[in-house]
């Protein structure tokens, strides 16, 4: 995560966007299928926030999955499929056209039909 020369000091002594790599180093230690990025850039400035997004697509496009939950309609933008929920539930969901691998996008989810065993959204 490019932090090499940092590895002696303490989180104080590093800025938000330096804390934030570490977490993620942290978080693929374990070299997790998924990764789950709660407001991942929440506290960064525009710059930061960019470089942030870009190190979770590499860690994408080496095929670890990456759900980012933001409030940030920049940060959504960044992304390949974005997913509205409005009071707990699936308002509507969209792609970007962020395309890799083989250059086609999974097709979005349909919803669940009623009495198909699968849980009601928003639970």
């Amino acid at each position: 995560v490019g932090l090499v020369d940092w590895s002696e000091h303490l989180p104080s002594e590093m800025s938000g966007g330096q804390q934030q790599r570490v977490a993620i180093a942290r978080a693929l230690i374990n070299e997790p299928k998924v990764i789950l990025a709660d407001e991942p850039t929440g506290a960064l400035d525009s710059q930061t926030s960019r470089e942030v997004i870009e190190l979770l697509h590499q860690i994408n496009d080496a095929g670890t999955t990456v759900l980012i939950v933001t409030h940030e309609h920049e940060i959504s933008e960044m992304t390949d499929r974005v997913i509205h929920l409005l009071d707990g539930v699936i308002g509507r969901e969209s792609t970007n056209g962020r395309k890799r691998g083989n250059g086609k996008l999974p097709p979005p989810a349909a919803p669940a039909a009623e009495g198909d065993g699968a849980a009601p959204a928003g639970v």
